[in-house]
């Protein structure tokens, strides 16, 4: 027995992400195929394969592994300025389903998402949360899904590594800067890596 007590902070900070990822993880999964009824407020977000069509991903299929893991925010966290709309979250998801639908080698009934309206404080440790524990293919390999066209400079620069492996979306860009069969073997290496770990994630068995 250690000869000293046990220390125990209920607000600690991985307290408190392992509470709100598996309170996150009981949401109901909402399918992409039909766009979502618009609701207001901002959140944490994650989006998952649910169905076949794509052999990088479906091994994911069943599995509370997302793709892709985003937060929206009731305030900018640069000026403090209120969002510029009442459903930044709605919006944020929209934009995603529109990215994918516009991709030539996927289809939004492939994919679903989670969604947690939250203050913007809890919305950064459960986001912070999922990417560490997850790490998302399409956070950390595959980037540039989140991305807004924004400028000449933007239009100009290399094409992202998810418009790569998923082309088609109305953007235009630079030169090419990615070998897509690379980026597809690197999914596939973590896909297999996430199935592997599943199971340590400190959420799955936590009791919230």
């Amino acid at each position: 027995m250690d000869p000293q007590p046990a220390y125990f902070d209920p607000l600690s900070t991985k307290d408190l992400t392992t509470i709100i990822c598996g309170r996150f993880e009981r949401e109901p999964l909402r399918s992409l195929k039909a766009e979502l009824p618009r609701f207001d407020g901002s959140g944490l977000y994650a989006i998952y394969c649910v169905g076949p069509g794509s052999n990088l991903y479906e091994p994911l299929i069943s599995l509370t592994i997302p793709i892709y893991v985003g937060s929206s925010h009731s305030h900018s966290s640069a000026t403090g300025d209120p969002a510029s709309t009442a459903d930044p979250l709605w919006r944020r998801v929209r934009g995603h389903r529109i990215s994918i639908a516009e991709a030539g080698n996927l289809e939004v009934s492939q994919f679903g998402v989670r969604l947690l309206r939250m203050p913007d404080v809890h919305c950064d440790l459960g986001e912070n949360g999922l990417r560490v524990g997850y790490r998302p293919v399409w956070n950390s390999i595959l980037t540039g899904f989140g991305s807004n066209e924004q400028g000449a400079k933007t239009r100009t620069s290399a094409r992202s590594r998810w418009d790569t492996v998923h082309p088609g979306r109305k953007r235009t860009f630079g030169q090419e800067a990615h070998d897509s069969g690379k980026l597809r073997a690197r999914v596939q290496e973590r896909v297999a890596e996430q199935v592997n770990g599943y199971h340590l994630l400190p959420w799955r068995s936590y009791g919230v």
